[in-house]
């Protein structure tokens, strides 16, 4: 990263991934995401992301095409990778 966008431009990822949290992946959060996995057809690890973001009342941004459609994501596509 630090060559790609210089030091202050790692300093302020870096900045900005110190105001996240570390969330447990507790009982009632893993039931949840494999509810999710079932009806959405998401992968786990998709739907542990999502179910996780539910839980904070958080919008779950994504360029993941799967999550497209589905309530409370923020789906966009980069278009600077085609």
């Amino acid at each position: 990263m630090v060559q790609h966008s210089g030091r202050e431009g790692a300093l302020s990822v870096v900045a900005a991934m110190q105001k996240g949290a570390v969330i447990d992946l507790d009982d009632r959060l893993a039931l949840e995401a494999a509810e999710l996995s079932i009806d959405t057809r998401l992968s786990l690890t998709d739907s542990v992301m999502l179910a996780t973001a539910r839980s904070r009342g958080a919008e779950l941004w994504t360029q993941g095409s799967d999550f497209e459609g589905l309530e409370d994501v923020r789906y966009f596509m980069n278009h600077w990778s085609a």
